[in-house]
């Protein structure tokens, strides 16, 4: 995790041609409060800013012609090859249906990173010689296609930043969290203990810790069986 001991903090900053559509996700909740208090810094890049074209055009027809536009080379160089001149960046992440599938394990590894540059592929995708020589991961959220790659970034740096030592006020929490151990999380009951005839189970009333536990962790493995049985064949 990151060691806020030595005064560091992460900074994540996101590349993108629509700025706005990222304000809302990160001015909210765990995120906003992780910002205001200097645990992560995370800035929104107007991609536009890096264009040399009069009309701070950032896509292009593609070669080879067929359908849709490509984010150009020249802007997201620019843009990538400002910031590397001024930081040291861990990673430098693209965002694409065909990148490798974000995982809670790879929320956690990403955790413990002090600089990442997120770049939210929009259009047809970007040129691929960005890819090749500049990005150093390449993440998808999901098998289909969204409009671009705003959200999935605001979704990658969400799953970041509650890890971060301080992000969420009771950091067992994160800890058990569905996929960490390769299980889903168990069913969680609140008041009241009796609803219209519907009961909490009664161990989980008991007060006996070591039996809860037990029970948390049957039920765990239940419900991994029952949603998602690959994740235990994964695990085997």
């Amino acid at each position: 995790m990151l060691d806020l001991r030595n005064g560091n903090r992460m900074r994540i900053d996101i590349i993108t041609a629509l700025p706005e559509l990222l304000k809302s996700p990160f001015d909210e909740s765990i995120i906003k409060r992780a910002r205001a208090k200097g645990i992560v810094e995370i800035n929104v890049i107007n991609l536009r800013d890096y264009s040399t074209d009069r009309h701070r055009s950032v896509d292009d027809y593609p070669f080879g012609g067929g359908a849709g536009m490509v984010m150009m080379v020249e802007p997201v160089y620019n843009c990538i090859t400002h910031l590397t001149s001024q930081r040291k960046y861990d990673d430098i992440i693209y965002t694409s249906p065909d990148g490798v599938p974000f995982t809670q394990p790879a929320a956690n590894e990403l955790s413990m990173k002090e600089n990442i540059i997120i770049l939210a592929g929009h259009y047809k995708g970007i040129d691929q010689r960005i890819r090749d020589h500049l990005i150093t991961r390449e993440i998808s959220v999901g098998d289909y296609v969204l409009t671009g790659g705003e959200l999935p970034a605001a979704v990658i740096t969400d799953a970041i930043v509650r890890l971060l030592p301080g992000a969420i006020s009771d950091a067992e929490s994160a800890l058990s969290d569905s996929f960490q151990d390769n299980l889903l999380a168990p069913p969680v009951y609140t008041r009241p203990a009796d609803f219209r005839g519907w009961k909490v189970p009664a161990i989980l009333t008991g007060g006996n810790t070591p039996e809860i536990e037990k029970w948390r962790f049957e039920q765990s493995v239940i419900n991994t069986e029952k949603k998602r049985p690959d994740l235990l064949r994964e695990d085997s």
